[in-house]
C-alpha cells in the first residue's frame, strides 16, 4: 500500500463514520455540552470543528495556503494561540449545515491527496504552523489530520453517549446499527 491508497481509505472511513454520528444529532441538541469540567465545546461547536479538522488543513499542507474557513490565516497566528478556548470557537446553526460542511471538507481532503500525488506525499517534508521547524513527510502530516478528525469524531461519539443516545462501538467505526 502507498500513501495515496492509505490516505484515501482512512479519509473515506473517518468521514463515513462522522456522517453516521452526525445523523444521530438533532438541531435542538446543538447547545448541549458536558456539565462537569471546563472549556467544553457545545455540540454545535464540536460539529463545526469536526468539519474543519482535516480537509482544510490538508489543503494548507499541500498548497501552502493556510486560510481557515472562517478567514483566519494560520500563518498569522502564534503557535501558543492555535487552540482557542471553547467560548471563542464557532458553531453550526443546524445539523444540515454541518453535514454540508463535512461533505465539502471530505471532498477537499480527497482532492488534496490527489493533487499532492504519491511522490510528494512520500518525499516532500514540511512543518505545520503550530509546530514550526518540525518537519515530517507530507503524507504523514495528512495522515495526522485524519487522526485529528478521528479524535473529534470520538469526542462526538462520547457526547452522544452522555446524552443517552443508543450508540455503540460500531457507530464510532462507521458500522452504524450493524454491530
Amino acid at each position: 500500500m502507498n500513501w495515496t491508497e492509505l490516505l484515501n481509505a482512512e479519509i473515506t472511513g473517518a468521514y463515513g463514520a462522522a456522517e453516521g454520528l452526525f445523523d444521530l444529532v438533532e438541531d435542538g441538541e446543538l447547545g448541549w455540552k458536558p456539565e462537569q469540567g471546563a472549556n467544553w465545546m457545545t455540540t454545535g461547536q464540536l460539529l463545526q470543528h469536526v468539519t474543519e479538522a482535516c480537509g482544510c488543513c490538508c489543503a494548507g499542507f499541500v498548497t501552502g495556503d493556510w486560510k481557515m474557513p472562517d478567514g483566519t490565516d494560520l500563518k498569522d497566528v502564534p503557535p501558543e494561540e492555535m487552540m482557542p478556548p471553547a467560548e471563542k470557537m464557532g458553531a453550526v446553526d443546524s445539523v444540515a449545515k454541518a453535514r454540508e460542511l463535512l461533505a465539502a471538507d471530505k471532498a477537499v481532503a480527497l482532492q488534496m491527496v490527489e493533487r499532492a500525488g504519491e511522490e510528494r506525499l512520500s518525499s516532500e517534508k514540511c512543518s505545520a504552523p503550530w509546530m514550526p521547524g518540525f518537519e515530517q513527510p507530507l503524507g504523514q502530516h495528512l495522515l495526522q489530520m485524519v487522526a485529528h478528525l478521528n479524535t473529534h469524531k470520538a469526542q462526538l461519539y462520547y457526547y452522544l453517549k452522555l446524552q443517552g443516545k443508543p450508540v455503540h462501538t460500531g457507530h464510532l467505526y462507521g458500522m452504524g446499527s450493524g454491530c
